[in-house]
């Protein structure tokens, strides 16, 4: 089917999903973009409903990726209908509706010396997806989002995680849930704020471990700093007091990785 009417109604569906009222109604979410939509088909995410727009394709790969996706309804768009539902500047002409996915700290599996990522009240979701793109790069065994600003689903967390969103397990949960759960598992908490008296470069940082960073605003509160068996500081030389979160995020987790010897 082809669509080119602006006033199609799977087009204001899909444009409704950039709220999160309607997200949390339909229980479904956008995902756009050809890397996104690729770690998605090798997560073997369920796609709904797949939009293509072949004139605004960047590549020759796209035939093969739609494929792949298996859409239960397929719908090619003029440039017009894809530019309304696309939340990019420069949209490529894939964009899905796709089930949430809700993971549970059951779903985590690790092996030797578990490495868990907190992020707790991470307001922007450009922060977020970036965090999950770090968690991803250095091989973290899970996002913990603890007091939730953002939605994990929200497109911008899904551009910003370019699709990593579904190659690290994301578990929204509460504090004490994730204390609990990271006390039975032996596995001691670092909190990073910059009022600790020590680097992060100073705590090893080898062993089961979760990194808990907080609002850019606020830093972390004080159920994680009281909770937490080291407090780490990046070291500050300007004016500024503070890293950007996702930011900070990298900093440390790449120190995890550096201790672990790269392996």
């Amino acid at each position: 089917m082809y669509i080119k009417s602006l006033q199609n109604a799977r087009v204001k569906e899909a444009v409704k999903l950039r709220e999160r009222r309607t997200r949390d109604q339909t229980g479904k979410f956008l995902i756009e973009g050809y890397r996104e939509l690729l770690r998605a088909s090798e997560a073997g995410v369920k796609i709904d409903v797949l939009f293509i727009c072949p004139e605004l394709f960047l590549g020759e790969n796209e035939p093969e990726l739609i494929q792949s996706l298996q859409a239960s309804q397929e719908f090619t768009c003029s440039p017009e209908v894809f530019r309304k539902m696309s939340y990019r500047d420069r949209p490529d002409g894939l964009l899905a509706v796709a089930p949430q996915r809700h993971l549970s700290l059951s779903d985590i599996s690790f092996k030797f010396a578990p490495f868990i990522v907190i992020a707790e009240a991470i307001e922007k979701p450009g922060n977020l997806g970036t965090i999950l793109r770090t968690c991803d790069a250095v091989g973290a065994d899970a996002l913990l989002v603890c007091d939730r600003c953002t939605d994990i689903h929200n497109p911008n967390v899904v551009r910003a995680s370019v699709g990593t969103l579904f190659t690290v397990p994301v578990i929204e949960v509460e504090n004490e849930d994730a204390a609990q759960w990271l006390e039975k598992n032996h596995i001691f908490v670092l909190a990073a704020t910059p009022n600790a008296a020590k680097l992060y470069t100073e705590t090893d940082l080898s062993g089961s471990i979760a990194i808990a960073f907080g609002t850019e605003q606020y830093g972390l509160s004080d159920f994680w700093l009281k909770r937490a068996q080291h407090q780490v500081r990046i070291p500050m030389k300007g004016h500024a007091d503070s890293l950007n979160v996702a930011m900070s995020t990298g900093v440390l987790l790449y120190e995890v990785l550096r201790q672990r010897g790269f392996s």
